[in-house]
């Protein structure tokens, strides 16, 4: 029976449905995997920081959390001077990275996960930032160490996107893809096909918890590019940062253009797209109004697809519907068990 002891960098929503979701599973982890587990420690940015190489008491954890008291109290070491102070004293065996995303670096995410596996941790990030600016060195040090750079979360939540190709689709070259892969943004032209405008559709979005305060990042269509870039950089092997990827928000989409391309049998939607070509691969983001006979016309609200086009297999799409945190943790959670059977 393995145990592994894990350490949390970051415990907001994600982190929170990440140790629920530990909870749920503990019992199937142990009789399906042969693995165990404790938390070691614990660091937040607002609620303080616990370690306990003992193991802490997850369910005290949370509630803490929910009182919105701080974490302090439960630790069994002095409080860590930093990020990367916690990192090499929580006595972890895997680090789970979930800091916010920085889009124009990965920092300081991407020394956050370099600094663990040096410690010889496991790195485990649902932060698309060090994918796009560190994939390949964070790879490399992983390997270097005997170690694993897992990050299923940071496209599409906990659909099997990446693992899909390192582990079901060995020998299979991935020529393009197109999908909608903002969902924020999706929900955003979803309500205004039902006569909101932009605005207001912001503010719902911002209502329930779907769009950040400063929208910017999705409907500026950035988040759209760095997911592009994410998929590129990993699943065809090509370097791109995100301001490479030609990139067009939904910002100028007015009612007037919905009903037109309603009346035209058509929706719009942010459409993520690359293609291999002699030079390289040519990526974009960018509205477009698709005909009722695109896999996109029919995905509405906060769900997700992807279309992959490879070598082998032709096209083969992945749909998520209704993501969320809960989502977001269970990619996190099956990265977990990929590096137990790795």
């Amino acid at each position: 029976m393995a145990h592994y002891k894990l350490a949390l960098l970051g415990f907001g929503n994600v982190g929170q449905a990440l140790a629920r979701l530990l909870l749920r599973k503990e019992a199937e982890l142990k009789e399906n995997y042969g693995v165990t587990f404790s938390v070691t420690g614990i660091a937040t940015s607002r609620h303080g920081t616990a370690i306990d190489v003992e193991g802490l008491d997850l369910e005290r954890c949370l509630a803490v959390m929910r009182s919105g008291e701080l974490l302090d109290d439960l630790s069994k070491a002095g409080k860590p001077s930093d990020a990367f102070d916690f990192i090499n004293h929580c006595g972890a065996d895997m680090l789970f990275e979930n800091t916010p995303v920085n889009y124009a670096t990965g920092q300081p995410a991407v020394e956050h996960l370099r600094a663990a596996l040096e410690a010889g941790m496991h790195a485990i990030t649902a932060n698309k930032g060090p994918v796009v600016h560190a994939y390949r060195d964070l790879t490399e040090l992983a390997r270097s160490k005997g170690r694993n750079f897992y990050f299923e979360s940071t496209v599409m939540d906990g659909a099997p996107v990446f693992s899909l190709f390192r582990g079901s689709l060995p020998a299979a070259q991935l020529k393009g893809f197109r999908g909608i892969l903002n969902s924020t943004t999706n929900l955003i032209l979803t309500r205004m096909e039902r006569g909101e405008n932009l605005d207001d559709a912001i503010a719902y979005a911002q209502s329930i918890g779907i769009a950040e305060t400063d929208p910017s990042g999705d409907v500026d269509g950035w988040d759209a590019a760095i997911k592009v870039a994410a998929l590129v950089n990993v699943l065809m092997n090509l370097p791109l940062k995100p301001t490479e990827v030609e990139r067009r928000g939904i910002g100028e989409i007015t009612p007037a253009d919905v009903s037109r391309a309603k009346d035209e049998g058509k929706r719009w939607k942010l459409v993520c797209s690359a293609q291999r070509d002699r030079d390289g691969v040519i990526a974009r983001v960018a509205p477009e109004m698709v005909p009722a006979s695109s896999p996109l016309y029919a995905v509405e609200g906060t769900t997700s697809i992807v279309t992959f086009e490879t070598d082998v297999l032709g096209l083969l799409s992945v749909i998520e519907a209704d993501p969320g945190p809960h989502t977001t943790a269970y990619g996190l959670l099956a990265d977990f068990v990929n590096v137990v059977r790795a």
